[in-house]
């Protein structure tokens, strides 16, 4: 990795373990799902983010983002499968980018491998991680994609903007009825 991409993953990462020691789970996820977007190779960064899905005790992200690695929670693995049920879907998930080759581990390689050769095999021509196109045949089935979970901020704000605008509702309702008065 060129030294100009370590320093903003190292400035990042202190700002993950800030955000983490403040409670901002939220914004830590965030941070580490755009270093993995930039890192996709990083199975450390992707081990991390496990640990925030953790957090918000969401098996299926953790087991997606653990997927990779040999001591993975076999609940977390199996929960992830279910969620993303077809090997398309997987290879969507896991976000990987270049050949398996450069997977830092002989397993992470093996899983990427099977899951492309799965996908291939149920679409009947090869897929390329790095071509979606390819595999896109097999994301058009009926699928809901994972929501996120709630968060007291986000229910919070939610709730704000709905009061809002019950507020301005009934100032405009007000409003209207002095106007005709």
């Amino acid at each position: 990795m060129p030294d100009h991409a370590i320093m903003p993953l190292r400035e990042t990462l202190t700002r993950v373990d800030a955000d983490l020691a403040a409670g901002r789970v939220p914004v830590a996820r965030q941070r580490l799902r755009g270093l993995i977007s930039s890192f996709p190779r990083d199975l450390t960064l992707r081990r991390r983010l496990a640990e925030v899905y953790r957090l918000y005790g969401d098996a299926a992200e953790a087991g997606r983002w653990m997927y990779l690695e040999q001591d993975r929670n076999a609940d977390e693995t199996a929960a992830f499968e279910a969620r993303y049920g077809s090997p398309g879907w997987r290879m969507r998930a896991l976000a990987w980018q270049g050949p398996e080759a450069t997977a830092a581990t002989v397993f992470a390689q093996e899983q990427l491998v099977a899951v492309r050769t799965a996908c291939a095999e149920e679409l009947g021509h090869p897929v390329d991680w790095d071509d979606p196109a390819s595999y896109r045949d097999d994301l058009e089935g009926e699928y809901e994609a994972p929501s996120e979970p709630w968060t007291v901020g986000g229910v919070l704000a939610g709730v704000g903007c709905l009061m809002a605008a019950l507020g301005f509702l009934a100032i405009w309702v007000n409003g209207l009825v002095a106007l005709f008065d």
